[in-house]
């Protein structure tokens, strides 16, 4: 099996100006071939740490893909240092030299002289052609190593990898890999990992627990001679995985909770409506980032205070100074106020201690109930994430109510 380095050049990436998506993106790719990526390395704009790296990257690997650098200033240095690295000659390519000429022309724009830089090729090379920018790829092939040389910019890098350095690398590659992630809400990773714990003993495919915030997650990965093939490999150990954790698995490969719930809700023709205090408007913020949202999410409400409690969502006064705003209780009439002044089908409800501070009670950070109504059904989960962190506290309680509402439509359609 080969393996591959992903080289990130750009000092913008380093001081975190920009965050790097391309290693991530080429992993995923590279996989489909049977590439193994077993390092990702980021350098700056420098010639001697860059020389250094690419060196190192060939000494371990039997590719090396590099990233950036490829533009026309004095600190885009990725070609010239990467040939000298493999030992290639630059001389200037006329014919690319007229296209970038023509790639300005056509947008009405001088071209600076410094741009005559990027039509300067390796000679004995491959020469990629970029089709949405001036830059071309390069690829350098020598005593068994591999340079491939691709763009920063991920609209022009991505297009060109799949266009030519695909069937560059077909040499390299001796089957595929496949992987899926099983995303789970409601459970913890010690736990999952404890339900499928025969299961994370397998060689192929294998399975791989980890966590995010507010979720678990396992990771199916099998290799074989071809896609198709590892998709089978994978197609039993994933229904395994789901029959084992049941409805705490909200998808496969799902890009988010959010998601998710949105596409129920359009599924079922279902309505939803919201109201927040702890949270402050981060479910309807999450809900309205996926396209469509707006044919299932009309209303959210957020009450801070208790007066807007009961004003809006028509909270009790005695349910408030009996209970409290961080209460099963209020929660549950919250949830039912919306629903009713909103006329949507789900009412969904957080309320909770965000943090870093406690609500003057002796309820601890952390404590949240988020409760939900619907004509047939209501019900209210209380959470404790025990930490003194309010990003992490608003963002897992808005997970938290989102797969409530994921799980009871889920139940209701059976």
């Amino acid at each position: 099996m080969a393996i591959c380095e992903i080289l990130s050049v750009g000092t913008e990436i380093l001081l975190g100006d920009i965050l790097n998506t391309n290693s991530k993106y080429l992993s995923v790719e590279l996989a489909k071939l049977g590439i193994s990526v077993l390092r990702h390395t980021t350098v700056g704009d420098n010639h001697e740490r860059l020389a250094a790296a690419l060196k190192t990257a060939l000494e371990r690997s039997d590719i090396v893909i590099a990233t950036g650098g490829l533009g026309p200033t004095q600190d885009d240095i990725t070609r010239d240092v990467c040939c000298s690295v493999m030992g290639f000659e630059l001389e200037l390519n006329a014919e690319i030299a007229e296209k970038i000429k023509s790639y300005f022309n056509s947008k009405g724009i001088e071209m600076p002289e410094s741009n005559l830089r990027q039509a300067y090729v390796p000679v004995g090379g491959t020469v990629f052609e970029n089709n949405h920018g001036t830059a071309p790829g390069l690829g350098l092939k020598k005593d068994g190593k591999c340079v491939v040389i691709l763009p920063g910019p991920p609209y022009e890098m991505a297009p060109m990898y799949h266009e030519s350095v695909v069937p560059y690398l077909a040499e390299y590659s001796d089957g595929a890999i496949v992987s899926h992630t099983v995303r789970t809400m409601g459970i913890g990773e010690s736990a999952m990992a404890e339900l499928v714990s025969d299961l994370l003993e397998n060689e192929n495919p294998t399975v791989a627990p980890y966590a995010k915030k507010g979720e678990a997650l396992l990771r199916v990965t099998a290799k074989a001679e071809n896609e198709e093939c590892a998709e089978k490999l994978c197609a039993p150990v994933i229904e395994e995985i789901r029959s084992r954790l049941g409805g705490c698995v909200y998808g496969i490969d799902s890009a988010s909770i959010e998601q998710r719930v949105v596409e129920l809700l359009k599924e079922n023709s279902l309505t939803l409506a919201t109201a927040e205090s702890c949270t402050a408007g981060y479910i309807p913020k999450r809900i309205t980032d996926i396209p469509g949202a707006s044919s299932v999410f009309e209303y959210g409400a957020i009450t801070y205070s208790n007066d807007i409690k009961q004003k809006i969502l028509g909270v009790r006064e005695e349910t408030l100074k009996a209970h409290g705003a961080v209460s099963e209780q209020t929660a549950r009439e919250m949830a039912a106020g919306i629903r009713r002044v909103s006329g949507a089908d789900i009412g969904i409800s957080v309320t909770g201690i965000a943090g870093p501070g406690s609500d003057g009670t002796n309820k601890p950070v952390g404590l949240c109930y988020i409760a939900l109504d619907a004509e047939d059904f209501t019900t209210c989960e209380k959470i404790e994430t025990g930490k003194n962190d309010r990003e992490y506290n608003r963002y897992v309680n808005a997970s938290r109510a989102l797969n409530l509402v994921r799980v009871y439509i889920e139940r209701k359609r059976g």
